[in-house]
């Protein structure tokens, strides 16, 4: 099972931008879809961005899309997001996750298809 370490998080203004990294172990990283999930106080995890194992396809939730950028670095086993325009409602803590489930293209990946998870990262949105 592959391990994974979120990191870059941190307290940003309104309009902010933060890049937000994730660390994998395992030599079969290429081989799993990744995605972005979110959970802020109260509210069900959002699966925010999603990328293909090659990084071909890529998925972005309607809250995030036009500001959010997921990439991914096989050679490194790591995974981005970055995040532009940043607004308060961003506020939440932000976990990497895996999935062996092909993302195809316009179908909305399920989170529950996720099944490995880093520890998480908190993003704080002042306004």
């Amino acid at each position: 099972q592959v391990q994974l370490v979120e990191s870059g998080g941190g307290l940003v203004q309104a309009g902010g931008s933060l890049r937000l990294s994730c660390s994998a172990s395992g030599r079969t990283f290429g081989s799993y879809a990744m995605a972005w999930i979110r959970q802020a106080p109260g509210k069900e995890r959002e699966l925010v961005a999603a990328i293909s194992c090659s990084g071909s396809n890529t998925y972005y939730a309607d809250s995030v899309k036009g500001r959010f950028t997921i990439s991914r670095d096989n050679a490194k086993n790591t995974v981005y997001l970055q995040m532009n325009s940043l607004k308060p409602e961003d506020t939440a803590v932000y976990y990497c996750a895996a999935s062996y489930v092909r993302l195809r293209v316009g179908v909305t990946p399920n989170k529950a298809d996720f099944g490995s998870w880093g520890q998480g990262t908190q993003v704080t949105v002042s306004s």
